[in-house]
């Protein structure tokens, strides 16, 4: 097949003493996500999404949180990486459409920033990379502010 499409999600915990890294960038808060890595869910669904898109299993079979080499690794180096496998296996990414669902900090004014981190690591342009960002009205583990949550989308293209 000529094209693929790739959906990834990931969750995370939120807690006090941690960054909090989000779409590659730090974002001021008095709390961050916790995780074997730094965590950041944004990175961590698009990997999922390339990875699922090319049939090469998920972020976890490639990058286990039982590795003690990948502990508190940067989701910069494992997006960087997912890309190269899913070049190996035939395929360039397309567009990624992405969701991000947290109650706080608000994120609109880095988004571009996100944006920009993002493709430049996967050689993609700014307009290629959509972020968009919800909060769940108060409701739920997202809306105490005790976790976030991104989805992904990725249509890939055979080389």
């Amino acid at each position: 097949m000529n094209i693929r499409i790739g959906f990834g999600i990931d969750f995370h915990q939120m807690v006090e003493g941690r960054e909090f890294w989000l779409g590659g960038i730090l974002i001021p808060h008095t709390k961050g996500a916790l995780g074997h890595s730094d965590a950041d869910v944004l990175l961590h669904a698009i990997c999922d999404a390339m990875l699922g898109a090319a049939c090469l299993g998920d972020i976890g079979v490639h990058f286990p949180d039982t590795d003690p080499s990948l502990k508190n690794i940067d989701s910069k180096i494992l997006l960087k990486k997912s890309a190269e496998l899913i070049n190996k296996a035939g395929y360039s990414i397309g567009n990624i459409d992405s969701t991000l669902c947290l109650q706080a900090p608000k994120i609109k004014e880095y988004v571009p920033k996100m944006q920009q981190v993002i493709a430049d690591i996967l050689s993609l342009q700014i307009t290629d990379v959509s972020i968009k960002a919800t909060t769940t009205e108060k409701m739920g583990f997202v809306g105490r502010e005790e976790g976030v949550v991104a989805y992904a989308t990725i249509l890939l293209q055979k080389i």
